[in-house]
């Protein structure tokens, strides 16, 4: 089954968000001040936000871990 991944990016607002599923849910921080993660209301990650992606280039390469929680 294929599923589909959507990809955004907001040349003028900065702003990358990729969503792996289309459903209810909301964003939460992450240890980085610029990545978001969306969850559902099971804990699931269905997809994250990056902000002021092009500052991004000026630092070292943007490594993070996304965790589900488990119930």
């Amino acid at each position: 089954m294929d599923k589909e991944i959507k990809v955004w990016y907001d040349k003028e607002g900065d702003y990358l968000e990729v969503l792996f599923e289309r459903k209810a849910g909301y964003f939460k921080e992450t240890e980085n001040d610029a990545v978001m993660e969306k969850v559902d209301n099971n804990g699931n990650i269905i997809g994250f936000s990056i902000m002021n992606v092009s500052t991004l280039k000026e630092e070292s390469p943007l490594s993070i871990e996304l965790k589900r929680q488990v119930a």
